[in-house]
């Protein structure tokens, strides 16, 4: 039984380490606490479980020195290209090591094992939610100008204004008809995503996650008063981003802890968008520069008179609308915009 207890006590110690390293990632790095709630709550079950097996014994029997394991490793485990990396290898380590323990617990403690495999299953899913925070990351780094698109706003056709904000430097469009007919926006939607595939940018549909799922969108924005992140985010494949606006840093704190994948931070500036909220100011953007490290967008009025106050209070990427899309010339406008974003 000795032999035993001391592959217990290796894979406890193993699980609490690497759940300890994805939830400092999650915490300090993504700023997500969702994905840092369920490491903790892991490693709180994981204590649980401890204390229904023979914890003192499983001490007593540790043997590091006697340990031949301690002096087997690989090239690969001394060798981490960056952060995401380090928290990848240790969701890996966490699930096989819940494996190991879910099946020695039933020579030792047989009512615990099905607990494990319960955690187990977790675990698969802590590393679902981190790669999908950490493709997230990759995905919208390179955005920098972000352009709603509405038809009634362009002063050209609704595609040809498309065509022309990508040509300008645009990354993303998001299409925000808020009244359009179902079966009008579907069709719209399914062009755009062509458009925006051909093009590689990304394509972001506004409040409707239903036709975001149907088009291939990739993904769905919402307001304060729209679907709630967590009901979107059920509606779209695994890939899917969900953004959310903001208008105060509590509700930028809250989107975060809802699982936002990037927010939008404004009204920057007065804008006659009719549901734009209360201006926000550069003030905002300043404290969520300083606060949050989820991706995020500032909005609201920008021009490209005014863009560089907004990059100076720390905007890494910025949405426009009417400055650019009810311009007589699409590409140019927001040509005049990305240049002046780093």
């Amino acid at each position: 039984m000795r032999s035993i207890y001391r592959i217990l006590d290796a894979n406890f110690n193993r699980s609490r380490e690497a759940l300890r390293v994805v939830e400092d990632f999650a915490r300090f790095l993504l700023d997500d606490a969702a994905l840092a709630g369920i490491a903790k709550d892991l490693r709180s079950d994981l204590a649980q479980v401890l204390q229904a097996l023979p914890a003192d014994e499983l001490l007593a029997d540790r043997d590091t020195p006697g340990d031949v394991g301690t002096e087997l490793t690989s090239p690969v485990e001394a060798a981490r290209s960056d952060a995401p990396a380090v928290a990848t290898a240790a969701c890996k380590r966490l699930s096989e090591a819940l494996r190991t323990l879910e099946e020695y617990a039933k020579i030792v403690a047989p009512a615990q094992a099905p607990r494990l495999e319960r955690m187990r299953y977790a675990s698969y899913t802590l590393e679902q939610r981190l790669a999908h925070r950490i493709a997230v990351g990759d995905r919208f780094a390179r955005v920098k100008l972000y352009v709603l698109l509405t038809s009634r706003l362009c002063r050209q056709d609704v595609l040809a204004t498309a065509s022309a904000v990508l040509e300008g430097g645009a990354e993303c469009i998001q299409l925000r008809e808020k009244d359009m007919p179902h079966g009008q926006l579907l069709g719209l939607a399914g062009k755009l995503r062509e458009l925006t595939q051909r093009r590689g940018a990304l394509f972001i549909l506004n409040d409707r996650a239903d036709i975001a799922a149907l088009v291939g969108a990739d993904g769905v924005h919402v307001g304060q008063d729209d679907l709630p992140i967590s009901a979107a985010r059920k509606l779209l494949p695994l890939a899917g981003l969900v953004g959310q606006s903001t208008h105060n840093v509590g509700q930028a704190h809250a989107a975060v802890a809802a699982g936002a994948d990037y927010i939008g931070v404004g009204p920057m500036f007065a804008t006659q968008t009719k549901d734009a909220g209360p201006l926000a100011g550069l003030e905002y953007m300043r404290q969520v520069a300083s606060e949050i490290a989820l991706p995020h967008v500032a909005i609201g009025g920008i021009s490209a008179e005014n863009v560089k106050d907004v990059i100076a209070a720390g905007a890494k990427a910025v949405a426009v609308c009417s400055s650019v899309i009810s311009d007589a010339d699409p590409a140019r406008a927001a040509a005049a915009i990305r240049r002046q974003i780093p």
